[in-house]
């Protein structure tokens, strides 16, 4: 064995495995967007849907930024998404954001927040009671 990988195997070793540091690393861009996009697919079809053209999107809108205090809080938003996503497919956690996140917003954000409720309201509609989905269409 190479020296280097005797001194990798006793570095990690020697010291105890930190969960919260463990997830709290950044993944590169690219690693990143093929996680985010491998998570959805644990997502129903509408949600996976709509989370791949939102994820396609942002990556695109932010390709060209070379300020890397922006590209890092792009890529620690987006790995803080990834943590919360369900590990269940089954299980639906749905979290409120917090006030101060509002206020830190801009008019911009904001409008685009409200174009998301708008887009996903037909998602987490109810069932009626004639037995249609969503869109009316029989479950």
């Amino acid at each position: 064995m190479h020296r280097s990988y005797v001194r990798l195997a006793e570095s990690i070793s020697a010291r105890p495995l930190n969960l919260r540091q463990a997830s709290a690393t950044i993944y590169p861009p690219i690693p990143l967007y093929r996680r985010l996009l491998r998570a959805h697919r644990r997502l129903p079809i509408e949600m996976r849907s709509l989370g791949d053209d939102y994820v396609k999107a942002e990556y695109r809108r932010h390709q060209k930024v070379t300020n890397p205090v922006h590209v890092m809080g792009f890529l620690t938003q987006w790995k803080m998404y990834l943590d919360e996503l369900p590990q269940d497919p089954s299980a639906k956690n749905f979290k409120r954001l917090d006030p101060t996140v509002f206020e830190k917003m801009s008019p911009e954000q904001l409008g685009q927040l409200y174009e998301l409720m708008h887009a996903t309201k037909n998602v987490w509609k109810q069932v009626g009671d004639d037995g249609s989905g969503p869109e009316g269409s029989p479950s």
